[in-house]
């Protein structure tokens, strides 16, 4: 287990330049003007702990098994996620949906491999149920929800549920508590007002890492 946390935490932090500079280029595809270039040393350092800071918490969630796969593509899909949305307020397909897959098929090696066909059932349930709903709210006010998000809620449906029906309860109700957070805090800095357009992906992100992180960290 040791050997594999290093791995982890080495991998992310070799992995977070390229991921990095993958944002910014994928960012910069969505703008008229793109001005593609070298990421900075901040957005560098930023993701690269970040990333592996994810790593390392997937390896101690789940050991060394196939669904450690799923966290894993998950956390790099994650931080090339969190920096489109904050640059163009956009969740690309090229992104989401590969990982969607990568998630299920990790669900379905873990269940052959270590006969956990409930949690594979039961992510493939989640993860209808949570695009379900999104799609609904999407619908009903497509301004608080765009359909990037609706999207990527059925990703960490797929994801969160494999922990369980709490868990990805859990990771919503954080999410859109981060979600407020940061939007009264841009409002009292004035950095933002009450019609402008913020990004909803990266709350959605932190709170399905901290659904998975609290349980172990409070305990039971």
């Amino acid at each position: 287990m040791t050997a594999v946390l290093v791995l982890a935490v080495i991998a992310g932090l070799a992995a977070g330049p390229l991921l990095a500079g993958l944002g910014l280029r994928i960012a910069d595809g969505y703008r008229e003007q793109p001005d593609v270039g070298r990421p900075g040393p901040g957005r560098v350092a930023v993701v690269a702990v970040v990333l592996a800071g994810l790593l390392a918490g997937a390896v101690l969630l789940v050991g060394a098994r196939p669904f450690l796969a799923a966290l894993a593509w998950s956390a790099g899909a994650a931080v090339v996620l969190a920096q489109v949305d904050l640059a163009v307020h956009r969740l690309p397909d090229r992104v989401v949906l590969p990982s969607i897959g990568v998630v299920a098929a990790a669900a379905l090696a873990d269940a052959v491999v270590l006969g956990t066909w409930d949690e594979a059932l039961r992510a493939g349930l989640a993860g209808l149920a949570a695009f379900a709903a999104a799609a609904v709210v999407g619908l009903v006010g497509p301004r608080g929800l765009g359909f990037g998000d609706v999207k990527l809620l059925g990703l960490l449906g797929v994801l969160l549920g494999w922990f369980g029906w709490p868990v990805l309860l859990l990771g919503v109700l954080l999410g859109l508590l981060v979600g407020a957070v940061v939007s009264l805090a841009l409002l009292a800095a004035r950095r933002a007002g009450w019609r402008t357009e913020i990004a909803f992906g990266p709350s959605l992100l932190a709170g399905a890492a901290l659904a998975l992180a609290l349980p172990s960290v409070l305990g039971p």
